[in-house]
């Protein structure tokens, strides 16, 4: 499994609308991506115009390709990518270890 980690910044002010914008996007688009297994999104406590994405993929290139260079990678994008104070950093983890 691949955990993709997205480091998301968001304009200033706008963390209630986009809290209800990515958790619109996660369930009605990321949840029918292909090798999709899950999904968390979290807020900065201390920087509330940070939220850190996680998605589980069987494979990464059911994010890379399946996922970014299909028709729902749009969809994705129209529903949060009107909140971006800039691009989110993007990077792909495989697991060592986690606790049961």
């Amino acid at each position: 499994m691949i955990l993709e980690l997205a480091d998301i910044r968001i304009q200033p002010g706008k963390q209630a609308e986009f809290d209800a914008a990515i958790e619109r996007g996660l369930r009605t688009v990321i949840a029918r991506a292909e090798g999709m297994r899950g999904f968390k999104v979290n807020k900065g406590i201390e920087s509330p115009e940070r939220y850190i994405l996680q998605v589980f993929w069987d494979t990464l290139e059911h994010h890379t390709v399946t996922f970014r260079q299909g028709p729902l990678f749009p969809e994705w994008r129209a529903i949060v990518g009107p909140f971006f104070a800039q691009p989110p950093v993007v990077e792909h983890f495989t697991l060592v270890a986690k606790s049961d």
